[in-house]
């Protein structure tokens, strides 16, 4: 029989916990059966000595279940896709319509803001009306009715991951590999999946900057994955500079539009297609993952990506002909900027974080939990690396509610985006591997 003094006691002198000791450790978690004093000394014991395959294993199963997880009965595959934060990365708009316009559903359980990445939920919460806290049966309504829905996590789903984040948080064990992994896993696979595809991020506006440290994640991630029976690729994607060309909530939405509707494209587009087309090939809903891309592809190109999207959008309570009226929905500031280059030059480098953090200024992201975001603020037309420029050129335009918030963006802007002389600037490929 399992108890707290026991199992902290096997994982300080490294002995392997068992599936017993992980149940009893996620329940315990989620009713409470632990002290806050237990489970931070368990996150420290995990952080410290980390945990072996298995071990990851039955403790993320064992927090998928100890709160509930879904059962679809549906007439396509129940696939999703999870990002580890970056700027400018509205994927999961493009992707998760995009799929149900393929025949998939999608059933993504989304986070908010953290740090200097935006969130999914704060986004799509820029469109009037519309709401991502569900109860079950309307998030199954909206997923059979438009075959996606992008929610927030209820307090039914992996309570345990719930309460072992907050300490987490507070005890600085916010970076081990194997809570990560957890923490993560529990929630998607909580959500019934049966595919999923990682896009793990690495550079300037990832949370890592480390390329072992992002390999190491995504192999966790995947054999973990795969361990639970659900089929799990992961690709290592370039974030040393945004990957849409804006950043904030309404403004990233907007560019979601454009790429829908077929008015712009770029990286936004390429990561989505390759990202849909490993899911759709685990699936067995494409022969292989290049027919899957083609599928996507030609799901956003031929507007069956937008239906869907307008179907969530109404289905969640936004505007009924959001995707048509798109421009007029959307709250835009009042405060319009250019950052100028102050010479001429060669994008070099970008820091991402750096632009992430201006918009958190701005008021488009959280300092702390309670704070409010305002959803029209951001930058667009942020530049390419390796573009062009000449002195007095636009490197970004700045969107703010006052004219002294715009003036500390356009600093930080400028102070983010390094120019060269040099013409031969390096950009790195967009995906850096595959793993799984």
């Amino acid at each position: 029989m399992a108890d707290a003094r026991s199992v902290l006691a096997r994982l300080r002198h490294g002995s392997a916990l068992t599936t017993t000791d992980m149940k009893w450790v996620a329940q315990a978690l989620a009713d409470h059966g632990m002290s806050d004093a237990q489970a931070g000394a368990f996150a420290m014991g995990v952080c410290a000595r980390g945990l072996r395959d298995p071990e990851r294993v039955a403790l993320t199963l064992a927090m998928r279940d100890s709160g509930k997880v879904l059962r679809w009965d549906l007439p396509g595959p129940i696939l999703d896709k999870h990002s580890t934060g970056g700027v400018g990365d509205c994927i999961s708009l493009v992707l998760a319509p995009a799929l149900a316009a393929c025949g998939a559903y999608v059933p993504m359980i989304s986070g908010r803001g953290l740090g200097h990445t935006g969130g999914t939920l704060d986004k799509l919460e820029a469109i009037p009306g519309l709401v991502t806290q569900l109860d079950e049966d309307r998030f199954r309504a909206v997923v059979s009715e438009a075959g996606c829905a992008i929610v927030g996590a209820n307090a039914d789903i992996a309570p345990a991951d719930r309460r072992l984040y907050a300490v987490r948080d507070v005890t600085s064990t916010v970076d081990s590999l194997d809570l990560i992994t957890a923490s993560i896993l529990s929630k998607k696979l909580a959500a019934g999946l049966e595919g999923l595809v990682l896009d793990v991020k690495i550079g300037s506006g990832a949370f890592m900057k480390d390329k072992k440290a992002a390999q190491a994640l995504a192999h966790a991630l995947v054999t973990t994955a795969n361990a639970a029976e659900c089929k799990t690729t992961a690709l290592i994607s370039d974030m040393s500079q945004p990957l849409a060309p804006s950043l904030g909530n309404a403004l990233e939405v907007a560019e979601v539009m454009r790429v829908l509707t077929g008015a712009a494209d770029g990286p936004l587009v390429e990561l989505s297609v390759a990202l849909g087309g490993v899911l759709l090939a685990n699936a067995g809903s494409a022969n292989d993952v290049q027919a899957g891309a083609d599928a996507i592809r030609a799901a956003i190109k031929e507007g069956r990506a937008a239906t869907q999207f307008g179907r969530m959008v109404a289905a969640m309570g936004g505007p009924v002909h959001f995707v048509e009226n798109w421009q007029r929905f959307l709250p835009e500031a009042t405060v319009i900027r250019e950052v100028s280059a102050l010479q001429s030059g060669h994008i070099a480098a970008i820091d991402g974080e750096a632009l992430g953090l201006a918009v958190v200024s701005l008021g488009g992201g959280r300092r702390v939990e309670t704070d409010k975001i305002d959803p029209r603020v951001g930058l667009t037309q942020v530049v390419r690396l390796g573009a062009k420029v000449r002195k007095g050129q636009p490197l970004a335009v700045v969107h703010a509610s006052r004219p002294d918030d715009a003036d500390r963006a356009v600093a930080a802007v400028r102070a983010a985006i390094s120019l060269s002389e040099s013409d031969t600037i390096a950009v790195p490929d967009l995906i850096h591997e595959r793993v799984g």
